[in-house]
């Protein structure tokens, strides 16, 4: 009985388990390189949405009215006036929104402030006490 037929017919049959194994092999590495690759990129966004939300609370707030001038100042101002408790001076904003205490800042300040009472945005209290209209 002559079995080399039978042991080419095996040959061709490994040979195409093992190209088929092969080829199964590399698609594996290559989906896990791409796994890896999605894992990092969701890391990467998870860090970011905790940074985020860690400074959403430093960035004011848009409270400026449609019919607000385009200024810098304003809506920093009116969000310390949205997180205080009652009337602000000048000095108040100024120390508030990290300028230094001096005569020309807090005399800016109050100019500013001034203008936004003639915005009818805030009112003037006593003299140099400011608050938001109610």
């Amino acid at each position: 009985m002559n079995i080399q037929p039978l042991l080419e017919a095996l040959d061709v049959q490994e040979d195409a388990a093992r190209t088929l194994t092969d080829d199964l092999r590399t698609q594996a590495e290559e989906l896990q390189a791409r796994l890896r690759e999605a894992e990092t990129h969701l890391e990467h966004l998870a860090i970011t949405r905790k940074t985020v939300t860690a400074l959403a609370d430093r960035i004011p707030t848009q409270t400026a009215s449609p019919d607000l001038p385009e200024h810098p100042d304003y809506p920093r101002i009116l969000a310390v006036f949205n997180e205080a408790t009652g009337p602000l001076r000048a000095r108040d904003i100024c120390d508030a929104l990290d300028h230094e205490l001096l005569p020309k800042n807090i005399e800016g300040t109050r100019a500013t402030l001034k203008r936004l009472v003639k915005l009818d945005i805030l009112t003037e209290d006593d003299a140099g006490s400011f608050a938001t209209k109610q």
